[in-house]
């Protein structure tokens, strides 16, 4: 997870330079992170699968890589900004008051939701999650499905980064680090499990909805953003204390 934060930075860092404030280079610019992002995803997965990396020991190496890459393309000055036509899309109403963004949120939700429960790769995660041996045995391609989810998990932090771009307007460094920890929650939230197996996209999807609410409490009540990250982390704390609770039980 902490390594798809700066893969969010380097898939702003890709969008904003082909992009460059042209509404022609919006596709371009889609397809170079969208490809870019994935690589580094599968870089990360293997590592994991091949190398044996601990995957906690392999996304913090590469947080430092990626990190370390940002500063070399920037040269510390962030450059590029969003097309017009993007910043329209993610910040202005599309239909009946709402934002274009909303309406991709929700049509990238149901396909997660699709692929998860309706075709042979979701049914592989799952069995990898609940039992990695007993799906070995099933069939399942245990790396080349892990080596791919890790790929795949890049490409939507880069999806993220391409769409927060249009969002703030510019290429900025720290752009993925906001997201790092009510991510985390909102999963946990949804009722994921992080030992694997359990959860779904539609648990994950609820669990944002939750979060927005919470900030936007947070919000009206004048609380500054430490007090907010404050709050989500004792939050985070707080589940993670139940969860683990939740699973002594069930031994």
């Amino acid at each position: 997870m902490r390594a798809m934060m700066p893969i969010c930075v380097i898939a702003n860092v890709i969008a904003g330079n082909v992009m460059d404030a042209s509404n022609a280079a919006i596709l371009p610019a889609l397809l170079a992170t969208l490809a870019g992002t994935f690589a580094l995803g599968a870089v990360n997965g293997l590592g994991v699968t091949f190398l044996r990396i601990p995957p906690l020991v392999m996304t913090l190496g590469m947080y430092g890589v990626i990190q370390g890459l940002l500063i070399v393309i920037t040269r510390g000055v962030p450059s590029g900004r969003a097309a017009p036509m993007l910043s329209d899309f993610v910040n202005k109403p599309l239909v009946a008051g709402i934002p274009g963004i909303l309406f991709a949120w929700v049509a990238f939700a149901a396909i997660i939701v699709w692929m998860l429960r309706s075709t042979t790769l979701g049914l592989r995660i799952y069995a990898i999650g609940a039992n990695e041996n007993a799906a070995a045995l099933s069939g399942v391609a245990i790396r080349r499905t892990r080596v791919l989810l890790f790929a795949l998990s890049g490409m939507c932090a880069g999806l993220t980064g391409f769409f927060v771009l249009g969002f703030s307007g510019n290429v900025f460094i720290g752009v993925g680090d906001q997201y790092m920890l009510p991510s985390i929650i909102a999963v946990v939230i949804g009722g994921t499990s992080l030992a694997g197996g359990i959860g779904g996209h539609h648990g994950t999807v609820a669990g944002a909805i939750v979060l927005v609410l919470l900030q936007s409490i947070l919000t009206t009540l004048n609380i500054d953003p430490s007090g907010r990250a404050m709050i989500f982390g004792g939050t985070l704390l707080l589940l993670m204390f139940f969860y683990g609770r939740q699973q002594r039980l069930r031994v």
